[in-house]
């Protein structure tokens, strides 16, 4: 058998201001993007550039439970990982755009790795692995 996980549900306030953060700051690309009419919503994918792995559906919360989750999706410990095949480029990269970091940038034995804010406060690692040798 043979299973994995292809999205994963991030609750958001507004479409619009979440694709531009996910394409303007974090580069993502989006991969699907069409309406639901019926149910008056639309299905918008996006993932890191070149990403084969899970994306995010963005989805509009709808009700008063589902908006006190924006921002808080993991009650407050890191949400997602953004692994980097260079960190100091995309650290940088981030913090010119106005990116807030809560965590600095720290050498540990598995990476590189810093902890920031997306635009509702969820927290997010972006992360460089070590090499590791066969």
């Amino acid at each position: 058998m043979k299973q994995s996980i292809i999205n994963l549900s991030f609750v958001v306030r507004e479409y619009e201001e979440a694709l531009e953060f996910f394409t303007q700051v974090l580069n993502f690309d989006v991969l699907e993007d069409f309406e639901q009419p019926e149910q008056n919503k639309r299905w918008i994918r996006v993932a890191p550039k070149g990403s084969t792995g899970p994306a995010l559906v963005l989805g509009r919360a709808k009700n008063e439970s589902e908006k006190a989750t924006i921002g808080n999706q993991t009650g407050g410990r890191v949400f997602l990982f953004l692994h980097t095949d260079d960190f100091w480029r995309d650290y940088k990269d981030l913090k010119s755009k106005g990116v807030e970091f809560v965590r600095e940038a720290k050498e540990e034995p598995y990476g590189t790795v810093a902890v920031f804010k997306d635009l509702y406060g969820n927290l997010w690692d972006l992360i460089q692995h070590k090499e590791q040798n066969p």
